[in-house]
């Protein structure tokens, strides 16, 4: 099996966003289930909202490059998603609609996500945990040909749920993190040999 490389990204770039710190902890178990794994932090990035004309006249802006390069490098990606009204929020949904975008003179690099592997997290404050968000992002990715692992977890209370250095008050809830993380590289592992 191989090693996977695995690539974590929070839809939030908010100080002290929920979604970050689960994309944190999210992190440190993919490397301890033996997956090399990186974090990409969208506020590092000069991210356009997305606009064809835009894109016609101009072509893709290096921060798109950028990020396509590291999506097109991984061979899958933890999600962690909060909910806006709903759904994904503006930030990551544009990310994505940028990335997927082609590169003229990169075919390889046109399709970043075909075939990839995703693990979808979500924290909210709210009971649901931001679980009615998570499957409009598996839509999406689904029809960009990402492999959406059918366990996910969305974590309720998230204002509460984490202790002064980020970690999860719930050892279950640790847990369950850790088990699904755990599962998440081993299957990419073993579809990544394919």
């Amino acid at each position: 099996m191989l090693q996977p490389n695995i690539l974590v990204l929070a839809g939030s770039t908010r100080t002290g966003s929920f979604n970050r710190k689960l994309a944190g902890l999210a992190l440190l178990a993919a490397k301890s289930a033996g997956a090399a794994a990186n974090e990409l932090d969208l506020s590092m990035f000069d991210l356009p909202v997305y606009n064809g004309d835009l894109e016609e006249q101009k072509g893709l802006p290096e921060s798109v490059v950028e990020i396509k390069k590291s999506f097109f490098n991984c061979n899958g990606f933890i999600f962690c998603s909060p909910e806006y009204n709903g759904s994904v929020s503006a930030l990551l949904k544009n990310t994505v609609d940028w990335a997927s975008r082609p590169v003229k003179d990169d075919p390889e690099l046109s399709v970043p996500f075909k075939n990839k592997t995703a693990l979808l997290l979500a924290a909210s404050p709210g009971a649901l945990g931001g679980l009615r968000g998570l499957s409009h992002l598996r839509t999406i990715l689904t029809n960009l040909g990402v492999i959406v692992m059918p366990g996910q977890m969305a974590l309720p209370q998230a204002h509460q749920a984490f202790d002064g250095n980020g970690k999860l008050l719930d050892q279950e809830k640790q847990a369950k993190l850790e088990g699904l993380v755990s599962e998440f590289v081993t299957m990419t592992g073993r579809l990544s040999t394919v």
